[in-house]
């Protein structure tokens, strides 16, 4: 299968899977269990984003200069820091650590 192929298999099947999503009757999407479900299903895949992001290098993992700007992020969204003063400082704690060589 080259390249070209399986970009319009996926593009197809991306397709598939959006008309199949308009086809669900509303009552079923609206009833509180599938809502609570999707709520759920959205923080679990963002917090497995942060994880492999963060901890992750090819197929190893590293402890470098990202954990500890991410628990300085966690601790500020913690107290309900704003989100750029969240953003802000980790990237400050990141920049700096790698500046000292630190897990660079």
């Amino acid at each position: 299968m080259t390249l070209w192929n399986a970009v319009l298999v996926a593009a197809i099947g991306c397709v598939a899977l959006k008309t199949l999503g308009y086809l669900i009757p509303g009552r079923v999407v609206q009833a509180p269990r599938p809502a609570r479900i999707a709520d759920l299903l959205t923080v679990a895949l963002l917090a497995a984003l942060v994880a492999v992001q963060t901890l992750g290098a090819g197929q190893a993992v590293t402890l470098d200069a990202r954990v500890p700007a991410l628990a300085v992020a966690a601790g500020l969204l913690l107290i309900r820091a704003p989100f750029l003063v969240v953003v802000a400082a980790a990237a400050l704690v990141a920049a700096l650590l790698r500046l000292w060589g630190w897990a660079a």
